[in-house]
Parts: structure tokens; C-alpha cells; sequence
């Protein structure tokens, strides 16, 4: 099945969810793999680049988990009766978050946006760290570990600028693979992308979201864990 496009704007990075179908990708973003490393001892501590797909203007991503074509579309999700329904809520991230505080970095937390890449539970994790975030060493983890959240979960703030502390991401969307598991992960979208919901509401902008692809996720279009069989 081919997905038709109206023409992008401004060549605006986009992605547009279509109801029960696919994620459709306009504004030549980069698509890449990424692949979660583990420390010695089995925990994530980095990330790997993986293989580049070819540029393209506009392409159409598997939203359904069943594509025989992944990462692409190809209409498996019309021959299933994938149900594709939305169900995250609109709210903004900090409307949401749970605020974790220490005496030199703040932590912000929404539980529901977990994709289980699993960064923060290295060590003590990232909210104990934060706690102790006057030690140079336990501050650098707090914030290398909330930096690797692909979902932008966790973020970490600098209690004197009250500033977020964000990886620099240009817009981009690489694909989650966790080896480690042997599963592959969310879509990660990077660099504040546009994602747009089926009835044309646009969620919030953020440097970093995870998308399901599993076509299992109970927080659509966000990546639950489900994949994980969380």
C-alpha cells in the first residue's frame, strides 16, 4: 500500500499519526538505528549508532508491529484491523512530572512516558543520585542517566539556572534496538519534531519522545515498555 502526502510547508520535520495506519515522516529526517550497550555487569550505560536508512523526503513508518517491510509500512495494519487509538493524554510534560529534588540538581519525572531503556536503574539510579547531587561524581551520573532516557522521562535541571540539561540533538528519529533483550524498542524522535495526532492536535514539542511500534503500547502513540512485555 502507498501512503499519499500533501505537500509539507515550509519542509516542515513532521510526523503525522494516521488513524489505525501508519506514522507518516515528511522533511527529509534522518532515520538511523540505535542500539542500547551494556556495562560489565549487564546495565545500559550508552548508546551505539547503528545502520543509516537512505534519505528520503517523506516515508511512512510501521505503526502496527506487523509489516513484513519494517521499519516501512506496507498496509499489514488495514489487513489486521490494527487499532491505532490514541489514548496518551495532551497534557504538557511539566504539567505531568513529579518533581525530585536535590541540593544541586532537580529531577523531573512522568512515570508513564517510560519506554524501559533502562539507564536510570545503573548503580543507585538516577533519583538517588540526584539526591546527592552535591557529590561531583553522583551529580555527573544523574545527569549522564537522565540524558540517556530516550523517552525524555526523566529530565535533569540545574538548580542555579533552572535550566533543563538536554542532549543536543538536531532533528532525527532513530529506531531503538536493544540487543541486549533481543527486542527492538521505540521509534526515539529527537530535536523538538512535530508529531501530530490522527484528529490533527499537535502534541507537545520536546527534544526527546519515544513512539510505539509494537502496536501494543496501552499510552498510544507513546512507547510504554510493552514491547518488553512489560
Amino acid at each position: 500500500m502507498v501512503y499519499g502526502f500533501h505537500m509539507n510547508k515550509n519542509n516542515q520535520k513532521k510526523i503525522k499519526i494516521t488513524k489505525n495506519g501508519p506514522y507518516l515522516v515528511s522533511g527529509n529526517l534522518p532515520l538511523a538505528k540505535e542500539i542500547i550497550m551494556p556495562d560489565e555487569n549487564g546495565d545500559p550505560i550508552e548508546w551505539a549508532k547503528g545502520d543509516k536508512y537512505p534519505n528520503q523526503e517523506e516515508y511512512a513508518l510501521c505503526r502496527c508491529g506487523q509489516s513484513k517491510n519494517k521499519p516501512y509500512c506496507d498496509g499489514t495494519h488495514a489487513k489486521i484491523g490494527f487499532d491505532g487509538t490514541e489514548t496518551a493524554t495532551r497534557k504538557n510534560y511539566l504539567d505531568q512530572a513529579e518533581k525530585i529534588t536535590g541540593p544541586d540538581l532537580n529531577l523531573t519525572d512522568v512515570e508513564n512516558l517510560c519506554s524501559l531503556a533502562r539507564f536510570c536503574d545503573r548503580l543507585d539510579g538516577t533519583w538517588e543520585f540526584t539526591k546527592k547531587s552535591d557529590n561531583p561524581e553522583s551529580k555527573k551520573l544523574a545527569i549522564q542517566q537522565a540524558c540517556n532516557c530516550p523517552s525524555g522521562r526523566l529530565v535533569a535541571w540545574d538548580k542555579k539556572t533552572e535550566k533543563p540539561i538536554e542532549p543536543d540533538f538536531k532533528p532525527s528519529l532513530s529506531l531503538v534496538e536493544d540487543y541486549q533483550l533481543k527486542v527492538s524498542g521505540p521509534i526515539w524522535v529527537k530535536g523538538n519534531v512535530c508529531v501530530e495526532s490522527s484528529d490533527g492536535t499537535k502534541y507537545e514539542a520536546r527534544n526527546r519522545v519515544t513512539l510505539c511500534r509494537c502496536g501494543k503500547s496501552g499510552n498510544k502513540p507513546f512507547c510504554d515498555g510493552t514491547h518488553l512485555g512489560k
